[in-house]
């Protein structure tokens, strides 16, 4: 794992004045974290203890992803992102046709939830996350498109290598862990669709998660390259966190990749999966038990250790609990949600949960 001087995953940012010439300075005076840049707070009764904390690696795309880095940076200083990278949807679809490049909507998310607290790092999350949008007159070519999944792309075209490129996007947010590719090759999920008319094959992310009755999904190419820092990360972790997410297109795909599925069953860490507050397209009509089973089904060799899941969710806990058991794991009850009935998951709870299972 590289490091800069200073210790951290990120390259050292220049410090100190740069040489302006004729042009005229202007004091700097950064802005107050009070407005609406400040991070979502819960009205919980304690704060989690965070010290230098356990080596902890998460993986899944998106919202879920998201969800659990913000849990986990409350509890560690050693935290990695293994980034699914098969989206072809909306400005990473486009970036990733137009350029060949992996899509970067899911990382730049995972790297947003990661900056730092202070003004400097939620000013540049929100420069990372900000979307251009349409003029009145006409469509642009910019229309749609994250300014941060440009930045990104451009770091890959400088440096030639996602990965570095990566580290240096995280250091411009002063990110709080390391954000990685599953592979370095751009993903293609496919899966056996159960229909009316038969079973049928859905080609694309997109498309597969608007698709209730899926049976088996698989990756293309099938020579895909896994990214070799993120089975480091997986090895050496004293935990690894699956979950939660869309479940056959962000939390499934980490299963299908050969080596990256042999890493995390020969882990010596511990293995939590994290079940979702809702059912959305992909899951509609399953139950949280049904949905662990799919991934039973896809990797039955893989032994987990703890299953995080709000009560509130779950439909049959004997039966969740028996699938969990013939994969190894207990199953860990506990209230997750934001607020009352909200299908989001409350970071600080999210991460009281994870502080119990880990052992503090």
């Amino acid at each position: 794992m590289t490091t800069s001087a200073s210790g951290s995953f990120y390259p050292d940012l220049p410090t100190g004045s740069i040489p302006t010439g004729s042009i005229p300075t202007v004091p700097f005076t950064a802005p107050r974290a009070d407005r609406t840049r400040a991070r979502e707070r819960d009205d919980v009764p304690a704060r989690p203890h965070r010290g230098a904390g356990k080596a902890v690696v998460a993986l899944g795309g998106g919202h879920g992803l998201s969800a659990s880095l913000s849990a986990l940076r409350l509890l560690t200083n050693h935290l990695t992102a293994v980034v699914t990278v098969a989206d072809d949807g909306g400005s990473s679809g486009r970036l990733r046709e137009e350029l060949e490049v992996l899509p970067p909507g899911d990382l730049r998310m995972a790297l947003s939830a990661l900056c730092d607290d202070s003004d400097w790092g939620m000013t540049w999350r929100d420069v990372m996350q900000h979307r251009f949008g349409a003029l009145p007159e006409h469509n642009t070519p910019l229309e749609g498109h994250a300014l941060g999944n440009l930045l990104i792309v451009t770091l890959w075209e400088l440096l030639g290598d996602p990965v570095e490129g990566l580290r240096w996007a995280g250091a411009l947010l002063r990110a709080q862990g390391q954000v990685l590719p599953m592979s370095i090759t751009p993903l293609v999920i496919e899966g056996d669709v159960e229909g009316t008319d038969g079973v049928r094959t859905v080609t694309g992310q997109v498309a597969l998660a608007k698709e209730p009755f899926v049976k088996n999904v698989r990756l293309q190419p099938p020579g895909a390259v896994v990214c070799k820092q993120a089975l480091d990360a997986v090895e050496a972790a004293d935990c690894v966190i699956l979950g939660p997410g869309s479940w056959h297109t962000s939390v499934l795909p980490h299963l299908l990749l050969p080596e990256l599925r042999q890493a995390l069953a020969h882990t010596e860490g511990q293995r939590v999966i994290t079940m979702n507050l809702s059912r959305d397209a992909e899951t509609a009509g399953k139950t949280s038990a049904q949905e662990l089973q799919v991934l039973h089904d896809h990797a039955p060799e893989l032994r987990i250790d703890a299953v995080v899941v709000d009560p509130s969710a779950v439909e049959d806990r004997a039966h969740l609990e028996e699938v969990a058991a013939a994969m190894g794991a207990a199953v860990h009850f506990a209230d997750l949600r934001r607020g009352s009935g909200q299908q989001v998951h409350s970071p600080f709870k999210l991460a009281a949960a994870y502080q119990e299972v880990m052992g503090g």
